[in-house]
């Protein structure tokens, strides 16, 4: 009795104590979140030192919020001819801030609506050159051999050729819309991306724990996605950055020779509004100077960004804060 008596309570304790380690025991998965948030915070830190970066933040906030709200602060009805409420090429007033154009229409509200285009373009454009970037790299690093080769030699025929040149001929050959300035700036654009990334997956492939993966049986999408991927998404992060700056200016440009969507407003079809209104003859300043800055500011603050995140991420780069 004695000995039955003294074995039940050790048995309760020590259910009790097995019942306690899971409790105290976190799962990959939240052990995964808890690591990518330190990562996070580690990462924020790091970039408020650069004041440059934190500029550049700043302002592309300042620009989105912009582009969000402009259905309700300025709205669609900005972008009407027959209902425009000024004047054409008024000088800038109380009651318009920037001026009028060649329509009467307002130069504020065409500004703020075409943020929401140039933005956007932008960003599907940068999106699209990345992504084919990153695919060429990461396949040709990995795979090497002849097809490693092709995809080379045909990232070079993009490099040696003027980028500009081969949007400019895909957007004519091609309908006027956002969809092909957007297809025109990705497919000509990812070249400098395939060849960062192809020589990081180099780099990558050649650890020792790679060569582990092989040998236990870690086939061609396991090592690309689960091994490689991870280490090279920092560079496609901050190249990403860098190429949104030159895929903006890339529309503007576009919109400005004449091969944008004529439906819908952009800074750089407002520029070309502005040629074919002979602003530049007549002096009205004010018709081109509000979306040319508009440009240059948020181009300069995707180049800070990049330039910042860069420098997080690869500290040896020296970046200037």
């Amino acid at each position: 009795m004695t000995t039955t008596e003294s074995d039940g309570p050790m048995t309760t304790e020590s259910t009790a104590a097995e019942q306690a380690v899971p409790a105290t025991t976190k799962s990959p998965r939240a052990l995964a979140r808890q690591r990518r948030r330190h990562s996070a915070a580690r990462f924020w830190k790091q970039y408020r030192t650069h004041r440059a970066g934190v500029f550049g933040l700043a302002a592309l906030c300042l620009f989105a919020l912009i582009a969000l709200t402009a259905p309700l602060t300025v709205g669609s009805d900005v972008q009407s001819v027959t209902d425009a409420p000024g004047n054409p090429m008024e000088s800038p007033s109380a009651e318009f801030p920037l001026g009028t154009d060649q329509f009467g229409r307002s130069l504020l509200g065409l500004v703020v609506w075409g943020a929401r285009v140039s933005l956007l373009v932008g960003l599907l454009a940068a999106v699209l050159s990345v992504a084919i970037g990153a695919l060429i790299g990461i396949t040709a690093g990995h795979f090497r051999g002849w097809y490693a080769t092709v995809m080379m030699r045909i990232t070079d025929w993009f490099l040696v050729m003027p980028t500009l040149v081969l949007a400019i001929a895909l957007a004519t050959v091609m309908t006027r819309s956002l969809g092909t300035i957007i297809l025109a700036i990705g497919v000509t654009t990812w070249p400098t991306t395939a060849r960062l990334v192809r020589a990081q997956t180099l780099a990558v492939e050649s650890r020792p724990y790679i060569e582990r993966a092989k040998a236990l049986g870690g086939g061609h999408w396991h090592i690309m996605s689960r091994h490689v991927l991870p280490n090279v998404m920092p560079l496609v992060l901050a190249q990403t950055t860098l190429i949104i700056s030159s895929a903006i200016l890339a529309e503007a440009t576009l919109a400005f020779l004449g091969l944008g969507d004529p439906t819908v407003v952009s800074w750089g079809g407002l520029l070309q509004d502005a040629r074919e209104a002979g602003a530049v003859s007549a002096g009205k300043w004010w018709y081109l100077v509000p979306p040319g800055v508009a440009i240059a500011v948020v181009a300069l603050a995707f180049t800070l960004c990049g330039r910042a995140v860069e420098s997080v991420l690869n500290p040896r780069l020296g970046v200037a804060r």
